[in-house]
């Protein structure tokens, strides 16, 4: 279906499923607060008043579609498999379970642990009968007919088997497909006379391989006959970039675009970055303040390293670190060429002779990264994303398409760092792994990387 059509249909799912666990809380408790019920359980009732809990609403209401998204539970198909739902609204409920739990501790505040057991079952029995209502409803002839669009397929032969094809597999329940025509071998007329014939709702167009004027007077028709007018704009075959259609200051224009999509997520990646860095600086700051004496009395030079670095598209930013090295490390760099461990453009070696004895600690812990946390305050950086290279490093690059790293805000952590970056030695398996971010970027996938690097950072092992 139609990414708009889609996306109110995701929401209108969201709202109910948030109501739906809003719900199941206040259950819970009502069950764990009746006599009757705690009798049964041989336990006192809970007391106090529900009124106490209403504020947990402010976080179950929003974190329910959340967690449920994450699981992937919005991107299935409409007829959709049991054993996938489930198994999807099972991890949902569990972790909206231990999230009740993390928020219980936190807050101090004492609840049975029944009303939190219960809370879980209660909203997962619920959203499972949400699911099988709306399954019934589709099936049955009380379904309103939007669900089900009746459409022509328009466009050359091999068009048509694609277009067809590619249906059956994604949206057979939803699409019913009516007549399939050439522009070529029939007149604008009697493609308005099959509109008429066929009451349809919706015409897929390709135009890979018909006329612009064609393509023009079969819109125009269903212009006039209120039919809307699918054109699949497929006329450039692109391997990476997914295609959107959007409006330029009144001009209706096709993006085509290889990078993560402006959404909600990526607002909200934002705001983490922002409020991450900023909590973090205040909390480390101590320590940060202890980390600079170490380095200015250990060694001679400057307490930060700044070097230039490419960030998002390449534009050129300066980077802070803790120094690490001696003060003349880039004039020995050249010195140390043949030692050079990582093939491509990028100069590695993990028993360098330039680093500090302090430095040595700092790089083991990734300690002299923190001051990036700067960056990140100031826009340049995020918390995760294809590290920085230096600027005459980019320039080296001898493939462009590992350019498209730089699509996005370079992180202080990515999968290369959490993937045994010490074993990386070949360029291209690092850009492998960003360009792997990159495609499949969600919040979520950013949380687990952020999860995984604090175990690593901690047993330093996440670099030499």
């Amino acid at each position: 279906m139609l990414r708009r059509d889609r996306q109110i249909r995701m929401q209108i799912q969201q709202l109910l499923d948030a109501c739906l666990f809003a719900f199941s809380f206040w259950l819970a408790y009502l069950l764990r607060s009746s006599k009757d019920v705690a009798h049964f359980l041989g336990r006192a009732p809970e007391d106090g008043s529900f009124d106490d809990y209403v504020w947990l609403y402010l976080i179950l209401i929003p974190a329910a579609p959340l967690i449920l998204e994450a699981q992937g539970f919005y991107n299935r198909r409409l007829l959709y498999s049991r054993r996938t739902m489930l198994w999807q609204l099972f991890k949902g409920c569990l972790f909206m379970t231990l999230s009740l739990v993390v928020v219980l501790f936190l807050a101090k505040m004492g609840l049975a642990r029944w009303v939190v057991i219960w809370f879980g079952g209660i909203s997962f029995i619920l959203v499972f009968v949400k699911e099988e209502v709306i399954r019934l409803l589709v099936w049955s002839r009380l379904a309103p007919p939007q669900i089900r669009r009746r459409v022509i397929l328009v466009g050359s032969k091999e068009e048509r088997l694609e277009m067809r094809s590619q249906l059956d597999i994604t949206s057979s329940e939803e699409i019913e497909i009516l007549a399939e025509i050439s522009l070529q071998d029939m007149p604008v007329e009697q493609f308005v006379q099959l509109l008429h014939e066929h009451a349809v709702n919706g015409v897929i167009l390709s135009g890979r391989h018909s006329s612009f004027e064609q393509i023009e007077e079969a819109v125009r028709a269903c212009e006039l006959e209120g039919v809307e007018a699918w054109l699949v704009a497929d006329f450039f075959r692109m391997q990476i970039s997914r295609a959107s259609f959007d409006d330029f200051y009144g001009w209706p224009v096709l993006v085509f675009r290889s990078t993560p999509d402006a959404s909600w997520q990526s607002v909200l990646k934002q705001l983490i970055d922002h409020v991450g860095a900023l909590v973090l600086l205040v909390i480390l700051g101590i320590p940060l303040a202890i980390v600079a004496l170490l380095v200015k009395f250990t060694s001679p030079g400057p307490i930060l390293f700044r070097q230039q670095r490419s960030g998002l598209n390449g534009h050129p930013f300066t980077i802070y670190k803790f120094r690490s090295m001696v003060t003349n490390a880039e004039q020995l760099k050249a010195e140390l060429e043949s030692m050079n461990e990582m093939t491509g453009p990028v100069f590695k070696l993990s028993r360098d002779p330039r680093i500090t004895p302090i430095g040595k600690l700092l790089r083991k812990f990734s300690i002299d990264e923190l001051p990036q946390l700067f960056n990140v305050l100031k826009g340049e950086m995020s918390l995760v994303g294809p590290r920085p290279l230096p600027v005459d490093e980019v320039k080296r690059f001898n493939d462009l398409a590992h350019r498209r790293r730089l699509s996005v805000k370079p992180g202080l952590t990515c999968l290369w760092q959490i993937s045994g970056r010490n074993n990386v030695s070949d360029f291209k398996d690092w850009v492998r792994l960003d360009l792997e971010y990159i495609d499949n970027w969600s919040l979520w996938l950013d949380l687990k990387i952020i999860c995984r690097t604090v175990p690593i950072v901690l047993a330093g092992t996440g670099a030499k």
